[in-house]
């Protein structure tokens, strides 16, 4: 599953990554990268093959270690995004900040954005990507193995029903903790803008999916964007994506 993992992120990266970054940043391949969140590293593997700087944090130490292994001239640390002695740990900024499915899952949004900022090189871009929290699988019901993972808005069930529900299906026993966690961990639209705007991210581009374009790669599906409607786009939407830039004022 690594392997798939690993080679999932190249992939999407030369696809998808690379040409918009190339079409959004000026100098894109003159910027050094931070990849927060970097999993096997296959992101990382890419920006290197065509000489970027790149650095990865990742926080499971398991997937820490297989970015080594698979990018061993590269620095890898094992931390925490919201870790408050994180800046002076990696010790160096960034051009590029690239977070990507992994804003929802941090506890303390605040703290991370406040190191996103202390990484992140004054007019430098921040990429972050996320399912929001009252999307249709929010939950990340998907990771399950009977026909719940394509039930949408499954972790907004009550705890005990879904319990009972899994265990006659045969689920893994941690599979309703672990949707009821990603909920509540999860981030809105709005608490996005309003924490990028604390910390003087101001938007360059922000598409909203229906079908995000990871699905083209995962499921040959096209990707389908969606109007920025309030209310709408917190349970319509599969995906917000947004670049921004930091401005001191």
């Amino acid at each position: 599953m690594a392997e798939k993992h690993f080679y999932e992120q190249k992939q999407f990266t030369f696809k998808y990554l690379l040409p918009y970054f190339q079409k959004n940043i000026p100098n894109f391949q003159e910027k050094k990268v931070l990849e927060v969140g970097c999993a096997e590293g296959g992101l990382l593997k890419a920006l290197h093959e065509i000489g970027m700087a790149v650095v990865g944090l990742e926080l499971n130490s398991d997937r820490a270690e297989i970015a080594k292994e698979k990018n061993p001239s590269l620095n890898i640390f094992v931390g925490d995004i919201t870790d408050p002695q994180l800046s002076a740990k990696i010790n160096e900024t960034f051009d590029l900040i690239i977070m990507r499915e992994v804003i929802e899952h941090v506890s303390d949004k605040n703290y991370a954005f406040k190191n996103l900022n202390k990484l992140l090189n004054n007019n430098g871009y921040l990429f972050i990507s996320f399912p929001p929290k009252r999307s249709p699988f929010a939950g990340h019901q998907q990771i399950g193995k009977s026909f719940l993972k394509i039930i949408p808005y499954l972790h907004i069930l009550p705890t005990n029903f879904l319990k009972s529900i899994s265990k006659s299906l045969g689920e893994y026993p941690s599979y309703i903790d672990e949707i009821k966690l990603h909920y509540s961990t999860g981030c809105t639209i709005k608490e996005f803008e309003f924490f990028s705007a604390i910390y003087n991210f101001i938007p360059v581009r922000k598409d909203l999916y229906f079908f995000r374009p990871i699905y083209a790669l995962r499921f040959g599906l096209p990707t389908v964007r969606l109007p920025d409607i309030s209310l709408l786009r917190e349970y319509i939407s599969f995906g917000c994506e947004t670049l921004l830039q930091k401005k001191s004022f």
